[in-house]
């Protein structure tokens, strides 16, 4: 039996939720944005475009696995309609972070997910692997909630390039924490990005549902984590005793 000596967190919806927030409302910030700064376009056709936009990207970002930043898909979809700017442009970066602003308000940690980072802490590596297309907001977040101090790694798939399962995002995660993936426990929500992906890393797994992700969910993509729990406050609950048996 390995001893575990690191223990990897996935962030949204495992260490944290969201709570009131509309991705309408940050749509519509972003053109205001967008048309304040001089792309003067009419509120529908700039959100039909910024759809077609996204779901272009967003193919892209699921078949490769590797991350595409919200600048991007913003330029493509003003310069169809016939602007000219690209990623680098300070408006859409100012615009992003405006969209961006009331998800990152939204954000509260999970009961018991300050409660299990503590007792973690000095005991146990511990490292945070998230997939979100504007790294900045994740460690904002950290900040905010204080929990940065918590992490000895923090990787954003936005930071690095690649997004989960893709398995370089967790070998690079074992890689700055000095151990292996059969030393390593990840806790995540996701069946196949959390789940799947720390597997096929030869991570030990713990699959927590939220928000986002059901034991329905779990079920139905025939992924089988070494462990199942209730919620994060479970997890503290038990934590010593599996990490000693897993």
């Amino acid at each position: 039996m390995t001893m575990i000596k690191a223990v990897i967190f996935d962030f949204i919806g495992t260490l944290t939720r969201l709570k009131g927030y509309s991705l309408e409302k940050s749509k519509l910030k972003l053109h205001r944005s967008l048309f304040e700064a001089g792309f003067n376009t009419e509120k529908e056709e700039f959100l039909e475009a910024y759809d077609r936009a996204y779901e272009k990207y967003r193919k892209v970002r699921y078949r490769k696995l590797v991350e595409v930043t919200d600048a991007i898909w913003i330029a493509d979809a003003l310069n169809g309609l016939g602007f000219e700017t690209t990623p680098n442009d300070t408006r859409l970066k100012t615009a992003v972070s405006i969209f961006f602003e009331d998800y990152l308000n939204a954000l509260e940690l999970n009961p018991c997910s300050r409660r299990l980072l503590n007792r973690l802490s000095g005991k146990y590596r511990t490292g945070l692997i998230s997939n979100f297309t504007y790294a900045p907001v994740i460690h904002a977040a950290l900040e905010r909630l204080d929990l940065h101090r918590f992490f000895n790694v923090v990787l954003v798939s936005q930071d690095v390039g690649w997004r989960k399962p893709n398995p370089k995002i967790f070998q690079e995660g074992l890689r700055r924490l000095r151990v292996t993936g059969e030393e390593t426990l990840y806790v995540g929500d996701s069946p196949l990005e959390d789940i799947g992906g720390a597997s096929a890393a030869s991570m030990k797994t713990v699959f927590s549902p939220s928000q986002f992700y059901t034991l329905t969910d779990l079920l139905e993509s025939h992924k089988t984590p070494d462990l199942i729990v209730k919620n994060i406050c479970e997890l503290s609950r038990i934590f010593r005793k599996i990490a000693e048996n897993l």
